[in-house]
């Protein structure tokens, strides 16, 4: 069996090729059925954006698993394995519940039990926890009851975790695509590395999920044409659940004695990556801890904890002053720094400097949330090559020579800025904008981009 790095590679191309190619199709698709719900007063965006992108990321999930039938060092994993269709059979009814709910909004405990029953047909289909690696102890084979209830726990916390996190452009993919990169890392070291081939199915998951999710940011960075919506959280977080489950339920931590030592120690080593209680806070770190949060803080007002809030961590960063891509690119870097951390700590959790290098890299992710007012601003030769935002502000001097406008008028006006003597987008009542009408957003899914309706833009001329 040879290196399948480049297999992986093909699969990965062509999973993020046709989720983005259908994006654009689906988007219109989107507009055309009125999946485009108010904007409500938790939302951080200005106008009514189309869902349903989940339809895109399943296509690709779909044409991922075909591709990957068909490649030489991956197709045993389908003649050995029923993973593969367990996946495709949660995924798909996971799927068809958000998209029922982007367009007729189902009520939360439905979706609960949906995620339940898509727990519930993996397990069916074989897809399960069979044992645990506990610390000092070894391996505590479950029975059967217990491995489902903890497979479909794990399910649930995932999704759900995943599907508060999607708040703000580009985030929930974003950081999906880190922690799946992550976690394919570790299986990849497994399977190749360590020729634990029970890894092979983890490892093909969590690449097919960072190609979902590199094919749908393009479309969904800030300003986003289309939302992922239900459909797309919820079947991301599943499938990134999936590859938890297959390589905890699989590889067995005997195999391991081969590079560590004896059970116990092998055991030890598997972790911070293996414990399906411990997997969704070591690998989607940040979206676990803001489900915790917001369902402290909704219990303790008195609330339902399925209530919708703008008290998501997200929505703190924007409180304190940083912007919507700043926001984004924080919430990145704390992802990436949890789950590279944590793969990292479980393969050599003796070094030294991987806590030094964690440590450092936390003290600069401190200094990056203390400073939200702080703009680059690019030296004067390079203004021509950079966006308006980053280039200097013209001094007096220079203003009253008449080579720019004075005070005030002499700073190019921001996207997000009215003209004097109007109100601001934030205090102005947000008009609904018409299904169907082109412009929405931009366009199409590769065209221009509009900030403010139209009504706006002749107010602005006058």
């Amino acid at each position: 069996m040879g290196q399948p790095v480049r297999d992986y590679l093909l699969t990965l191309c062509v999973t993020a090729a046709v989720t983005y190619l259908l994006t654009g199709p689906v988007r219109k698709f989107a507009i055309a059925i009125g999946a485009m719900p108010a904007i409500r007063a938790r939302d951080v965006h200005r106008e009514p954006t189309p869902r349903l992108g989940g339809i895109a990321m399943f296509g690709g999930l779909c044409a991922g698993l075909i591709v990957a039938a068909h490649l030489h060092n991956l197709d045993w994993v389908f003649q050995l394995s029923t993973e593969p269709r367990a996946l495709l059979s949660g995924a798909a009814l996971i799927w068809l519940i958000g998209v029922l709910d982007d367009k007729f909004e189902i009520d939360a405990l439905i979706k609960l039990g949906g995620q339940m029953i898509a727990a519930a047909v993996m397990v069916i289909q074989g897809l399960t926890i069979l044992w645990l690696p506990i610390p000092g102890v070894g391996t505590v084979a479950l029975t059967q009851w217990q491995g489902t209830l903890l497979t479909v726990a794990l399910v649930v916390i995932t999704i759900n975790a995943v599907n508060f996190v999607d708040g703000l452009d580009g985030l929930a993919a974003g950081m999906v695509c880190i922690a799946a990169a992550a976690f394919f890392l570790y299986t990849y070291r497994l399977w190749y590395g360590h020729m634990i081939e029970a890894a092979a199915p983890a490892a093909l998951f969590t690449v097919i999920l960072m190609g979902m999710c590199l094919g749908f940011l393009p479309h969904n960075m800030h300003p986003a044409r289309i939302f992922m919506g239900d459909s797309g959280s919820m079947l991301i977080g599943l499938v990134l659940a999936a590859g938890a489950i297959s390589v905890t339920g699989r590889v067995d931590p005997d195999t391991m004695r081969l590079f560590a030592g004896s059970e116990r120690e092998a055991t030890h080593a598997m972790l911070p990556v293996f414990i399906p209680l411990l997997l969704p806070l070591t690998i989607i770190a940040i979206p676990a801890a803001d489900l915790v949060l917001a369902i402290v803080r909704r219990t303790w007002n008195g609330q339902s904890p399925f209530a919708a809030d703008r008290g998501h961590l997200h929505h703190r960063l924007l409180e304190i002053g940083h912007s919507h891509s700043r926001a984004v690119l924080i919430m990145y870097f704390w992802s990436a720094l949890i789950a590279f951390g944590a793969v990292g700590y479980s393969v050599h959790s003796t070094s030294l400097w991987i806590v030094l290098v964690i440590m450092g890299m936390s003290a600069l992710g401190l200094v990056l949330l203390l400073l939200p007012r702080f703009t680059p601003r690019a030296p004067y030769w390079a203004e021509r090559f950079v966006p308006p935002r980053y280039r200097r502000i013209r001094d007096k001097g220079e203003a009253a020579e008449g080579t720019a406008p004075s005070s005030g008028a002499g700073r190019q006006q921001g996207p997000l800025e009215a003209p004097m003597g109007q109100k601001g987008p934030e205090s102005q009542e947000r008009t609904p904008v018409v299904v169907g009408v082109s412009g929405v957003n931009g366009a199409t899914a590769i065209g221009p981009r509009s900030r403010f309706s139209d009504r706006d833009r002749a107010e602005s001329t006058r």
